[in-house]
């Protein structure tokens, strides 16, 4: 049952990670896009996937818990702070990516979230606006705090240092 476990694990990440390229995707594009219809078209694509991203991040949490239970990992450290790190890392991509979006969502008259809940389309700003809003994305900056933990939670669950 523990070597299941493991793959549905594994394999939730692979989903995650999948569901996910469409919005890191984006996020590499969007800043240097200039015409408005592009930019809701890029916006769309972003968020087609976010179902199947969450659920995936559901069932590998699960998961990776459920095996820390069987595993008996949870007197080490490694595997507090591999639960620290994804929950640290899905905090600041909401905060550094997650509310930049929605704030080019709702200047190109889109729905958005606004943090509490989803809101409706709203009257479009400026095409000026809209730019300026997608130009604040830090696709770098996102990646980084993306591809860094993951990278950590990896070599902590490969090599379970301490």
């Amino acid at each position: 049952m523990y070597r299941w476990l493991v793959f549905i694990h594994i394999l939730a990440v692979f989903i995650f990670l999948l569901a996910h390229g469409g919005s890191a995707s984006v996020t590499l594009r969007i800043r240097r896009e200039t015409d408005r219809s592009r930019i809701a078209a890029l916006l769309d694509l972003s968020s087609a996937s976010l179902g199947v991203m969450y659920l995936s991040l559901l069932i590998l949490l699960v998961a990776g818990i459920i095996l820390g239970f069987m595993g008996k990992w949870w007197g080490l450290a490694w595997i507090w702070v591999s639960l620290a790190l994804l929950v640290v890392m899905a905090v600041a991509m909401y905060v550094r990516a997650s509310i930049p979006f929605n704030r080019v969502r709702q200047a190109a008259g889109l729905p958005y979230f606004d943090g509490r809940r989803a809101q409706p389309a709203a009257t479009p700003a400026s095409d000026e606006v809209v730019r300026a809003a997608a130009a604040a994305i830090r696709p770098a900056e996102v990646a980084a705090m993306g591809v860094v933990p993951i990278a950590v939670i990896l070599w902590l669950m490969m090599f379970k240092p301490f």
